[in-house]
């Protein structure tokens, strides 16, 4: 699951850093989500065109996720400081983790791809797969969208976003992972 709020061209990114370091640990230990990724894109840097927050969230339970955007369980703060912005959700296909999974990680890339007749789900899970023997990989997952028909692969990274790994970047300013990723 993933929001986007784009913001201003001259928002003081400050602001949503501080945000972060004050609420970030607030999901630490939410039952139900594998992990919360507090990530930024800020104008100018890797490429970015816009400053923009922009959590990405694996739940190993759908009553979590909705309980969190819907029961009072902290989406109301977003709802209240930016309104209801529009909630991207994927179906898990597959996840692993990486050799630098014990470690926090710096970056996250977002790569979404669309699924037509010639995209090979297995390949997409087998290209999955080879990323988490790569050092820097913390966590890697494979989800699609059957609405949109698009796959999405979705990589934390120990320092930075390799220069091989196609789609957006973020920095990853927090990482809440109260319980182990789902097996899938």
């Amino acid at each position: 699951m993933q929001y986007e709020l784009t913001l201003p061209a001259d928002y003081d990114m400050r602001i949503i850093r501080t945000r972060v370091r004050r609420a970030g640990p607030v999901l630490d230990d939410r039952r139900g989500l594998a992990l919360k990724a507090y990530l930024i894109r800020t104008r100018g840097v890797d490429d970015s065109p816009v400053n923009q927050y922009a959590p990405f969230y694996l739940w190993n339970s759908p009553a979590a996720m909705t309980h969190f955007l819907l029961g009072g369980g902290g989406f109301q703060n977003i709802v209240r400081d930016f309104g209801r912005p529009p909630v991207s959700h994927w179906t898990a296909a597959a996840a692993t983790q990486g050799p630098a999974a014990t470690a926090p990680p710096l970056a996250a890339s977002r790569h979404l791809i669309p699924l037509t007749a010639d995209t090979s789900i297995e390949s997409a899970v087998a290209d999955l797969r080879s990323l988490a023997t790569r050092p820097d990989l913390h966590t890697a997952a494979l989800a699609y969208d059957p609405h949109s028909w698009q796959l999405l692969r979705f990589a934390l990274w120990r320092t930075a976003v390799p220069a091989d790994q196609a789609g957006e970047r973020y920095e990853v300013l927090h990482l809440s992972a109260p319980e182990p990723v789902g097996a899938l």
